[in-house]
């Protein structure tokens, strides 16, 4: 018995099994004896000791409970990507299709000079507006499958303001890259910001240990570059607006997630909300009293307004080489065109730039 040395103890039977069991599959004898003082103790010679005590480390480590990973936390149901999915529709309703000249289309689009001059809230109304039935229809869908990911995930003040401000910053830096003339509609660029929000999120969660598997974390990046590569191919899509909203949710995503990681409380989430409502129902209003001026002045056409109109229908008789050059010559063309009433050669040449400008869908 002096040969033997007692390598474990444990008061339970089946660990001191496991133990004995680790051993002798590796060739060391050991055997489980009864101890009043410490219950079941594992024994081995001597000369194997050293061994069983490195086998036995070796084990203990691999069999130890692993610490359990904490849930994603998760803020809950929420209809506000629905809500607003219904109210792009409903605006639509209002406005109609592009081709129908409302307007919100002159008052709300992203128009690049005009923003420059000052009407910032045109990259929030842009969001609200849609060129055409199947527009708003993808948009809306789109809205409902990513917003409503986003706003389960962050809650709906949060997932609300992080659209919002995404495509308002999105539609700002495209134009501030892009300069005049472009002009540009529609909600994707909030929506692309809630597809790179969403992905900020997961990707965030998953470094700071959250229980969020890799491809749940980087499923909506892969989708949201997906998206980009689809509508690239279309003439008429502005895929670096789309991009820069992307960008603009993950950074605002990724931020928020970071600085706290878990849902902002219910009171603050509804106060986003009623702030994202103030912000875009301000900036509707300010659209609609700069250009309340100039709608009531084009319902009382002075005779000079009337004769531009009527030159511009037999311009549409003609070749476009033919109208460019009338419209440079005629001073009658262009009354309303922020020129004077005796307009240069330059500002013609911009009213031309102007309508020959083609209207991006975001």
């Amino acid at each position: 018995m002096a040969e033997d040395m007692v390598l474990r103890a444990t008061p339970d039977r089946g660990r001191a099994d496991e133990w004995a069991l680790a051993l002798n599959a590796l060739a060391i004898d050991a055997r489980i004896d009864w101890v009043p003082q410490h219950g079941f103790v594992v024994v081995v010679g001597a000369d194997d000791a050293p061994r069983a005590l490195v086998t036995l480390t070796a084990y203990d480590r691999d069999t130890a409970p692993r610490p359990q990973r904490p849930l994603v936390p998760e803020y809950g149901p929420s209809l506000t990507a629905l809500i607003a999915a219904a109210v792009l529709c409903v605006i639509f309703v209002f406005s109609g299709p592009r081709d129908g000249d409302h307007f919100w289309f002159a008052a709300g689009s992203a128009d690049a000079t005009r923003i420059a001059a000052g009407e910032w809230w045109r990259n929030v109304t842009a969001l609200l507006l849609h060129a055409d039935f199947l527009h708003v229809l993808s948009n809306a869908i789109v809205l409902v499958l990513f917003g409503g990911a986003l706003c389960r995930l962050i809650g709906p003040g949060a997932g609300l303001a992080l659209m919002v401000l995404a495509g308002g910053g999105g539609n700002a830096l495209n134009i501030a890259l892009r300069g005049a003339p472009h002009n540009a509609i529609g909600a994707s660029t909030g929506i692309f910001g809630a597809i790179g929000g969403l992905a900020a999120v997961r990707v965030v969660q998953h470094w700071q240990g959250a229980r969020v598997s890799a491809w749940r974390a980087w499923a909506p990046l892969a989708a949201g570059i997906a998206l980009l590569g689809m509508l690239g191919s279309s003439t008429r899509s502005d895929v670096l607006a789309h991009l820069f909203g992307f960008a603009v949710g993950v950074g605002l995503g990724g931020l928020l997630t970071w600085a706290h990681p878990q849902p902002l409380r219910r009171g603050v989430q509804w106060g986003l909300v009623a702030a994202m409502l103030a912000l875009v129902v301000g900036c509707v209003v300010a659209a609609g009293v700069a250009h309340r001026p100039a709608a009531a002045q084009g319902g009382r056409h002075s005779p000079t307004q009337s004769s531009a109109v009527l030159v511009d229908r037999s311009l549409a008789r003609r070749p476009a080489r033919s109208r460019a050059t009338t419209m440079l010559r005629s001073p009658t063309l262009l009354p309303s065109a922020n020129c004077g009433h005796k307009p240069t050669i330059s500002c013609r040449l911009r009213s031309l730039q102007a309508r020959a400008m083609p209207l991006r869908v975001l």
